[in-house]
């Protein structure tokens, strides 16, 4: 019996030395595909959780983003009704002084103004703050996730600090340059107009867009100018030599303002507007609308053009937007502008960016 199976093992040795080797050869493979793949699953699962774990971050930033906004716009209102204090002439007009025409006219200017400021600075609060949060919120997450065992983190405490502080801007030396070429715009629109000219819903939005065009096109200023303090400080400080935490500060100062100066922030800036003057022409609208049971035959039902108040009446009504536009308490103005979808995609693009650990490389 043995004989016969050397036998047969001579005579095939070659095809059972090459079925071996295929044989081997298949179950190496196996293995080592095996290996590959479970390398891939695990791969994949690292890759799912981390995704999963920075976007759980990412959405849990815009929620501060939206409360940080909200909780902002009561110290903005207030900023604009100080430095444009219509209050105070209101009450001069009810004891019924001599120069009543002249305190009408300021109070038409005033009112314009502070509501046109009030729609370009909350938009631009709500832009800002989604660029500095997620920039701070990208380096958070690389130093909890990359960063772990750094013994400096990226954006220690007090830089985070310093930084955010530089909103203070908006609020301050920006908001009044802005208040300034926003009243030049404002007289050059509409201080010409008589207190009974009649205006109708359309010419107030053709008032709007003029004053508009003056202040983004006409400034020398771009609008983001207005948002963050201008770095000429910044750099002379630091050539005089500065801390690291000071260092720090600039350098995520210098990153917004490329940020600021990108054209998808302009471009989401720019959305942000038009739907905030078009919402504040919808809350107008409330006060442009045909008596009930007025069927004017030239007109849809619809139609707002046929509908016009003197200018009179106009300026009161102007004049408490702001109660609208600059509300903590989330308003269909507010809500625009923090639920807008191109806003959200931006926010998410800055993330990213800040969230990768090729930013560490820079």
């Amino acid at each position: 019996m043995f004989s016969s199976v050397w036998s047969f093992i001579k005579r095939h040795r070659r095809k059972i030395i090459f079925g071996g080797a295929v044989v081997g050869g298949i179950y190496i493979l196996g293995k080592y595909a095996q290996k590959k793949l479970r390398e891939i699953q695990e791969k994949d699962a690292t890759e799912c959780f981390t995704q999963a774990r920075r976007q759980f971050h990412f959405e849990s930033n815009q929620r501060t983003c939206n409360m940080t906004a909200l909780s902002m716009l009561p110290p903005l209102k207030d900023a604009i009704i100080n430095q444009l204090d219509s209050e105070s002439l209101t009450a001069l007009l009810k004891t019924k002084p001599a120069n009543k025409l002249e305190i009408w006219e300021d109070l038409k200017i005033i009112s314009f103004t502070r509501t046109v400021v009030a729609v370009y600075s909350t938009c631009m609060l709500v832009v800002l703050l989604r660029v500095q949060l997620n920039i701070i919120g990208g380096y958070l997450y690389l130093d909890n996730s990359i960063c772990k065992n750094a013994a400096v983190p990226l954006v220690p405490p007090d830089v985070q600090q310093q930084y955010l502080s530089s909103i203070q801007h908006l609020l301050g030396d920006g908001l009044t340059a802005l208040m300034s070429a926003v009243k030049r715009a404002v007289q050059n629109s509409v201080g010409g107009l008589s207190l009974k000219q009649p205006l109708s819903l359309l010419d107030l939005d053709q008032h709007l867009s003029w004053i508009r065009a003056e202040v983004e096109a006409g400034s020398e200023h771009p609008l983001s100018w207005y948002m963050l303090a201008d770095d000429e400080s910044a750099l002379a400080e630091q050539a005089c030599g500065l801390a690291k935490s000071d260092m720090m500060t600039i350098r995520l100062l210098n990153e917004t303002r490329d940020m600021l100066d990108s054209p998808d922030f302009s471009t989401v800036l720019r959305v942000c507007l038009h739907r905030g003057f078009a919402r504040l022409l919808d809350n107008l609208a409330e006060f442009f609308r045909l008596p009930p049971g007025d069927s004017t035959p030239s007109a849809a039902p619809d139609s707002l053009s046929v509908v016009s108040l003197p200018l009179a009446k106009i300026i009161p009504i102007m004049n408490g937007q702001i109660n609208a536009i600059c509300n903590d308490t989330p308003s269909h103005f507010v809500q625009d502008l923090l639920l807008n979808d191109q806003v959200k995609a931006f926010a998410a693009n800055v993330y990213e960016s800040f969230s990768m650990p090729q930013e560490l490389q820079k």
